[in-house]
C-alpha cells in the first residue's frame, strides 16, 4: 500500500501505472487536463490494454470539455461512458489497473496535482478491487451498486454510515483535511467525541458554532477530505463532511489500516498545521514537546 501526496508526487505515479499497465485500465473521471496522461491512455490501448473511461456528465463550466474529452478518447480506441443523471454530480475520483486500486482525493488536473494539497492511495487489497469493480461496472451500465466492502466508501449507498462509525471510533486523535464541514449529524459525532477527550485538529473549515473543533485555514489550496484516526487508520477520498457529497452525489473514497501510511500522513498534516501557528502558540507547542515533530515533517520535504 501506498500514498500519493500532492503537490509532492505529481503526475508520475499515476504516469508509471498506465505505462506499466498490462490488462486493463479503468479510469472515473471528473475533471481532467493533462495531455501526458491522455497520451498514456491512448498508448496502453495501442499495446492492446482495454482502458475503459467513465466521464462524468456535468461538472461546473465544463461541458464542452468533458465532450471534447469523449470524442478524442473513443477517437484513441478507449471504451467511454457517460454517467447518467440521477445524482446532482458524479464527483469520484478512482483508477483501476491491473491488480491495483488507485483512489484519489485530486482530479486529474494540473491545478490539483502541482498546487493543491491533496492525497491518493494505491492499495493492491483484492477485496477492496473487487468492489470497486462494482462500482464501476454498475455506473457504466447505470445499474444499482449494491455494497459489499465497507472500506470503500461510496456516496450516497454508504458514506454516511461508514464516515460516522469511523469518526465514532476515535480514541485519542482525529487529524482532519476537509474544506468545509457542515453536516449536522458529523458534527455532533466530532463534538461527542472532543466531548470525551479525544483531540480534533481541522485543516479547512467548519460551521459556525462547533464546539470542541480546532479549525485552521492551510497555507496551500485544499483538494481533498483525508482523516487520520489515531495515528493508525486513515480515510482518504471525495466526499467533504457536508449533507450534499454524503446524500447527493457520486462520491468515492477508501478506510485504510496501515501505519506506514497513516504515519506519513499524520506528518504532512503536522508540516501543514506548523504553518498556521502564531508564534505565541508556537512557543506553546514548542514547551509541550510537540513544535519537533512539526518542524521536523516541515524539514523533511512537505510544502
Amino acid at each position: 500500500m501506498n500514498l500519493i501526496i500532492q503537490p509532492d508526487d505529481g503526475l508520475a505515479p499515476l504516469l508509471q501505472a498506465v505505462r506499466h499497465a498490462r490488462n486493463k485500465i479503468d479510469i472515473l473521471i471528473f475533471r481532467f487536463d493533462r495531455p501526458e496522461l491522455e497520451k498514456a491512455l491512448e498508448a496502453a490501448v495501442g499495446r492492446g490494454v482495454v482502458v475503459r473511461a467513465l466521464i462524468a456528465h456535468t461538472n461546473r463550466g465544463g461541458e464542452k470539455s468533458l465532450r471534447k474529452l469523449e470524442l478524442k478518447m473513443l477517437a484513441a480506441g478507449v471504451i467511454v461512458a457517460r454517467t447518467a443523471t440521477d445524482l446532482l454530480r458524479y464527483h469520484g475520483k478512482m483508477m483501476i489497473v491491473d491488480d491495483e486500486l488507485y483512489v484519489f482525493g485530486f482530479n486529474y488536473t494540473k491545478l490539483d496535482m502541482e498546487k493543491s494539497r491533496s492525497f491518493g492511495i494505491i492499495t493492491k487489497d483484492a477485496k477492496l478491487i473487487k468492489e470497486a469493480g462494482a462500482l464501476f461496472e454498475a455506473d457504466s451500465t447505470r445499474q444499482p451498486y449494491v455494497s459489499t466492502h465497507d472500506r470503500l466508501v461510496v456516496s450516497p449507498e454508504t458514506s454516511r454510515r461508514i464516515l460516522k462509525e469511523f469518526i465514532d471510533g476515535a480514541k485519542k486523535q482525529l487529524l482532519i483535511y476537509d474544506a468545509k464541514i457542515t453536516d449536522r449529524t458529523m458534527l455532533k459525532a466530532l463534538q461527542a467525541r472532543a466531548k470525551d477527550g479525544v483531540e480534533i485538529r481541522v485543516l479547512g473549515k467548519v460551521a459556525k458554532g462547533a464546539v470542541g473543533l480546532d479549525a485552521r485555514k492551510p497555507g496551500l489550496r485544499l483538494h481533498v477530505r483525508a482523516i487520520v484516526r489515531d495515528g493508525s487508520m486513515v480515510f482518504v477520498g471525495s466526499q467533504s463532511l457536508r449533507k450534499l457529497e454524503l446524500d447527493g452525489r457520486r462520491e468515492v473514497g477508501v478506510i485504510v489500516s496501515d501505519p506506514e501510511v497513516a504515519k506519513r500522513l499524520q506528518e504532512v498534516f503536522e508540516g501543514d498545521w506548523f504553518k498556521t501557528l502564531s508564534k505565541a502558540e508556537a512557543k506553546e507547542a514548542a514547551e509541550n514537546g510537540k513544535l519537533e515533530k512539526a518542524a521536523a515533517a516541515t524539514a523533511s520535504g512537505v510544502r
